[in-house]
């Protein structure tokens, strides 16, 4: 674990935890920090805007202020304007990511990064999440999915270390590998 992840993330998502937790609210401030997450990734001129040091606190919290608006919860709110106040809102997104990793502990839920060459529908998503739970035995299983148009078909499935690699370029690689090892 780096510095800045013992040193920031950790501290404030394990509060931010606490505190969800104190107030049956997990599953709703996880939801907000996806969306907030997804904002940094959809907006990456938001992000640097409560990113810079120029900026002055009141025209970054009534920046988040208008864009939220009253989509995500009122501890959540409070949270990224304490992270404000602090200094600390360039690292909402490891924050938020560690929370998310704290809440997937907490529900005995792994995460997926799934990795196709099409978007995959819901019964083949479905598929991807037992066969996780196969050979993890969670509970739950997260998927983030990606696409990558070289893999040709099939997909690649990371949790955690573990590869599990059904693409046909992979299949297609390892063939190249026994043929090369048989000349």
């Amino acid at each position: 674990m780096s510095i800045i992840q013992s040193e920031v993330f950790e501290p404030y998502a394990q509060a931010l935890m606490s505190l969800a937790q104190e107030h049956n609210l997990t599953e709703q401030i996880g939801e907000d920090m996806r969306g907030i997450l997804n904002l940094m990734k959809e907006s990456p001129d938001l992000a640097q805007f409560i990113g810079s040091p120029i900026i002055k606190e009141s025209d970054k919290k009534d920046a988040l202020g208008q864009i939220l608006g009253d989509s995500v919860q009122p501890y959540t709110r409070n949270f990224l304007m304490l992270l404000i106040d602090r200094r600390r809102i360039p690292f909402i997104e490891g924050i938020a990511n560690y929370y998310l990793t704290l809440l997937r502990k907490l529900n005995q839920t792994v995460l997926a990064e799934v990795t196709s060459a099409v978007p995959l529908n819901e019964a083949q998503q479905e598929g991807v999440r037992n066969k996780v739970k196969e050979i993890t035995s969670a509970q739950q299983v997260e998927l983030e999915t990606k696409i990558d148009a070289d893999l040709i078909g099939g997909v690649v499935i990371k949790v955690g270390s573990q590869v599990l690699d059904a693409s046909l370029r992979g299949q297609l690689r390892r063939i190249g590998v026994r043929l090369g090892s048989n000349s």
